[in-house]
């Protein structure tokens, strides 16, 4: 009983969702920067305002994997999540640029990625649900392609609509433009069909057919079900205690030197983060000594420590990769304009017309990677995954360096087709590689674990990029760029190291 292979036009099907996903991403990444300005942010603030997105990924992917792994409903086992995920964030985005203040837009943002991420994270499950293992770097890459051509619609939105409205949409006013706030209106709209369609036009395998796929999968080996996809065993409650007491240790003493030294306040950030998290393992230890281990918080604290040799791999190359993209999407705005137009001023039309052009660069990257996108099966045929991977993560560098040496921002068309290989490499082939090393019964939930490796550089980049930026880049932005160049070098070279289970065995 063999997972049946699944038609072009029904991977395409199935994936169609992921355009409205990346439509409502582009807005966030494209323009939730420029609201903040509007609203008087200062430039070395915009980073620990952007900390709302990783901390909610961090927090609402695990739990909508977990949760997810669990459903079976009318609508099936993801796509109760893709629906309401969907309506949420459809109705974050009408209100986004309608905010008065810029706690107020810091809160949208926090709402609006919290329903990305419920409907984002069961997209990636659903991938290794539904499609045999030698048809998953297609599923992921019709994945990217979607994210690509979103991408290019979101970004694309501000000018498309200005031509239809006329030039005084762009007019700044002390305010968002109007063809600004059209954009969150219309993506909002866009994406809210495109989920739908997929969740009107999918089917999904029942829990106990996914059990009998697997189950076969492995009798053709000659192994276990549990060999299929080995997991090491879950720490005990000594291990957690003392793991849990050195990350509190370490949380609190670097706090304490932040606030006795009166450095950049974005660093609690880090140091929180370590203490919340030996926090957490305090807490399993005393459950599991207690025999407390059926609930859902046991169940994810086991499953982040019984992580499969592939992921823990990954987990690095992860860093690397998403740190470079953080820094791009924080800096894009004012290292490219103070680097190549000059020194505008939020609410001027100088600097709308130049964040309109960045917006129009940020279509670019995202065609690229829809053209890429159905080229890396191809290069996997003949290299693999890994070694595709970790070509693009080196042309994404190049791409990322020339962000400084090109001579003119009307060249910056050039860099953004070394991002755009980049980017349409980092959205599947990871998963690709990954979802072959994963047990069908916890897809989601790991799915969603994996999310922690892109979250963690985020909260990293958020932490240190604007006093790295104010004291080490002397206030130079652009040179964001220099280090998301220099981590997809050493994202390349993590990846040779990755053990993938598909080169191993291919069915």
């Amino acid at each position: 009983m063999k997972k049946p292979a699944m038609s072009f036009l029904n991977i395409l099907g199935m994936c169609f969702g992921f355009l409205g996903i990346q439509i409502g991403f582009a807005i966030q990444t494209g323009h939730f920067s420029r609201v903040f300005e509007t609203l008087g942010a200062k430039i070395d603030d915009i980073p620990i305002l952007w900390i709302a997105a990783p901390l909610t990924g961090l927090i609402v992917q695990p739990i909508v994997g977990y949760m997810s792994d669990r459903t079976w409903n009318s609508l099936g086992r993801r796509r109760p999540y893709f629906f309401y995920g969907a309506i949420l964030t459809t109705l974050g985005l009408f209100v986004m640029p309608s905010s008065s203040a810029l706690w107020m837009a810091a809160g949208m943002l926090w709402i609006i990625d919290s329903s990305l991420n419920i409907t984002m994270e069961p997209f990636r499950a659903f991938v290794g649900d539904m499609l045999p293992k030698r048809q998953r770097a297609t599923g992921f890459a019709a994945q990217s392609f979607f994210i690509g051509v979103g991408g290019v619609i979101g970004s694309s939105l501000p000018h498309v609509i200005a031509w239809f409205l006329g030039p005084d949409s762009v007019t700044a006013n002390g305010a968002l433009p109007l063809n600004i706030r059209m954009t969150f209106y219309v993506g909002a709209t866009l994406l809210l069909v495109a989920v739908m369609i997929t969740v009107i036009s999918s089917r999904e395998f029942p829990p106990d057919e996914l059990k009998a796929y697997e189950e076969q999968d492995a009798a053709e080996r000659g192994i276990t079900l549990a060999d299929l996809t080995p997991l090491p065993p879950a720490p005990s409650v000594e291990t957690w205690f003392k793991l849990g007491m050195v990350f509190m240790v370490v949380g609190g003493v670097f706090s304490a030197v932040v606030f006795m030294q009166n450095w950049d306040k974005q660093l609690f950030v880090l140091g929180g983060g370590f203490f919340a998290f030996g926090l957490l393992q305090f807490v399993a230890a005393t459950m599991k000594r207690a025999k407390s281990t059926t609930n859902a918080f046991m169940q994810i604290m086991e499953d982040m420590f019984r992580l499969p040799k592939t992921m823990r791999h990954l987990a690095i190359v992860q860093f690397f990769s998403w740190f470079s993209m953080f820094s791009m999407w924080i800096y894009a705005n004012r290292g490219i304009i103070d680097q190549h137009y000059g020194n505008f001023q939020p609410r001027t039309l100088e600097y709308e017309r130049a964040a309109d052009w960045i917006a129009s660069l940020n279509s670019v990257y995202f065609g690229v990677a829809a053209i890429v996108a159905f080229a890396l099966p191809r290069l996997v045929s003949v290299t693999s995954r890994k070694v595709t991977h970790a070509i693009c993560l080196l042309v994404g560098a190049i791409g990322f360096s020339s962000f400084i040496w090109l001579p003119s921002g009307e060249l910056l068309w050039l860099s953004m087709i070394g991002v755009g290989i980049v980017w349409a490499s980092i959205l599947s082939m990871p998963y690709a590689i990954l979802s072959n090393a994963l047990p069908a019964k916890k897809m989601g939930v790991y799915m969603g674990i994996f999310n922690f490796f892109i979250v963690i550089p985020q909260l990293v980049a958020a932490s240190l990029l604007g006093l790295m930026v104010t004291t080490i880049f002397n206030g130079q932005p652009i040179f964001a760029f220099a280090l998301g160049a220099a981590s997809l070098v050493l994202a390349a070279i993590s990846t040779l190291f990755v053990t993938d289970v598909g080169d191993q065995v291919k069915t």
